[in-house]
Order: C-alpha cells, then sequence, then structure tokens
C-alpha cells in the first residue's frame, strides 16, 4: 500500500526549522506569510513582545477580488508595506512560512518591496 505524505506537516517542519534560525525584532520584525487555497495573509509581527504591529489579508471586507491568485498576493504585500511604513517600519524579516519562494509567495514579497519594505 502507497501512502501518500501530507505536504502540510512537511511546510509545517520546514517553517519550525526555519524559525529556529530567525526572529523578528522591534528595529527589524517579521513579515510572516500565510497561504492557503483560496487566500493569502500576511503579519508583521515582534517576536521579542509577542505582538503582531500589521496585518493584512484577502479575508478582509474591503478585499474584493479573488484572493487566490498572484494578483492578489502582489496587493496584499502593497498593502501591508503602506501600513508598515505608517507605522514606521521601514525594515523586516522575510519569512516564507516553509513555503517555496514561488509563485504567489514571491509576488507579495515583490509587492512588499515595490511599497517600500527593505528586506
Amino acid at each position: 500500500m502507497v501512502s501518500k505524505k501530507d505536504s502540510n506537516k512537511a511546510r509545517l517542519h520546514r517553517h519550525l526549522r526555519v524559525r529556529g534560525k530567525i526572529s523578528g525584532t522591534a528595529a527589524r520584525p517579521r513579515l510572516s506569510v500565510y497561504r492557503s487555497s483560496k487566500n493569502i495573509s500576511a503579519q508583521i509581527i515582534d517576536d521579542v513582545a509577542g505582538v503582531t504591529l500589521v496585518a493584512a489579508s484577502t479575508v478582509e471586507k474591503s478585499f474584493t477580488e479573488n484572493g487566490g491568485n498572484k494578483d492578489a498576493a502582489k496587493a496584499i504585500g502593497k498593502l501591508i508595506a503602506e501600513r508598515a511604513i505608517e507605522k514606521g517600519i521601514t525594515e523586516v524579516v522575510f519569512d516564507r512560512g516553509g513555503y517555496v519562494y514561488h509563485g504567489r509567495v514571491q509576488e507579495l514579497a515583490e509587492g512588499a518591496r515595490e511599497g517600500g519594505l527593505k528586506f
């Protein structure tokens, strides 16, 4: 019998491995990405204080487009960058959440860079 590997379990394992190496501080918080099949969300987190400073997601009522494509990911990247700059955050550490840096995750990162975040 062939058993299929749980890809989300493997992603969580990769995410934990990366989280052991990177951490957000007040000076340089962590930009964390979560991707599902229908939506994408991003948070800027200060891990030292344990607080979320800024968040953006395609689940928000103000976001009316389809949330599961590259255009939506780029829009969320620009939106989180805009909200971060309003709070005085310009530099972040990018945490891809165990996902491959490709497709929607890459578009979110490029949108955040276009919006003015440095990482």
